[in-house]
């Protein structure tokens, strides 16, 4: 193994991703970024499909459809980089609002989607979770999601988060009902509702906050995603569109967040740094 860094932090974090990721080759991909600085969960707004595709005179879903080749673009360097969590916007809770043809042929996909990665994904180790609201989605698109997490359950390397109408109000509304329904049943006492209570409460309460999001396409929000989840994420906005954020687009992003200092409301140290 090439080994840029071999100080106590470096080794460390060689050891957890090549633990997780026999194949990972982050110092041959990003031998200038410290692997401890490698972010661990990365969530992504995959935005600019239609536009892509409209620029290029063809229909939106023309764009839908090359942006799944980013995904797997993203998975695959994911994995090689050692990140531990991929979570994609797949389809949000405000996306009902597109044109009822456009809305058909993006649940297509979303099957389509399922059923021709399902096989490839368990292969690669990949576990599948899906996050948003059941409610209102076709029958055989969660017929088709949840044979994916079924399928997927045991894998051990990179979660792959999918959100499917998906709505960070509707997130937070759920948890609210869910621990009010607690107080209701003698559970919870209402003194003891705090930070992490709400957190065991979400949709991704089994996975950790992110601590990077890229949005594509140049659109300065965040789009009713994750909002509880990305307080304190590092944000990385490109102008590229989903369809041709390649790996090398993928390798500056995590160079990006590397060269930043997350101080979580604090100040910063003097002395020696962190790697």
């Amino acid at each position: 193994m090439i080994e840029p860094f071999d100080d106590a932090q470096a080794i460390e974090a060689y050891q957890r991703i090549n633990a997780r990721f026999p194949e990972a080759r982050p110092e041959v991909l990003l031998p200038d970024v410290h692997p401890a600085r490698i972010p661990r969960h990365v969530a992504v707004i995959m935005d600019g499909n239609g536009r892509w595709a409209q620029e290029r005179g063809f229909p939106r879903i023309f764009g839908h459809r090359n942006g799944t080749a980013a995904v797997r673009t993203a998975i695959e360097t994911c994995v090689q980089v050692g990140i531990e969590v991929l979570t994609l916007y797949s389809f949000s809770s405000e996306n009902w609002a597109r044109p009822s043809d456009e809305i058909k042929a993006l649940m297509s996909l979303c099957v389509d989607y399922c059923e021709g990665e399902r096989d490839a994904l368990r292969e690669h180790n990949i576990r599948v979770r899906v996050i948003g609201r059941r409610t209102g989605m076709p029958e055989e698109v969660i017929e088709a999601l949840d044979t994916l997490e079924r399928t997927t359950a045991e894998c051990t390397g990179l979660t792959l988060c999918l959100a499917i109408n998906y709505g960070a109000r509707d997130e937070i509304v759920d948890a609210v009902r869910d621990i009010a329904k607690r107080v209701q049943a003698g559970e919870v006492e209402p003194d003891a509702i705090d930070q992490q209570l709400v957190a065991d409460s979400l949709y991704t309460h089994d996975l950790p906050d992110p601590d990077l999001l890229i949005r594509t396409g140049g659109d300065l929000r965040v789009s009713n995603y994750l909002l509880w989840q990305i307080s304190y994420s590092e944000i990385f906005v490109t102008q590229t569109y989903w369809p041709e954020f390649d790996q090398a687009s993928w390798l500056d992003a995590v160079r990006d967040y590397a060269r930043r200092q997350r101080r979580f409301g604090g100040l910063a140290e003097t002395g020696d740094q962190e790697p």
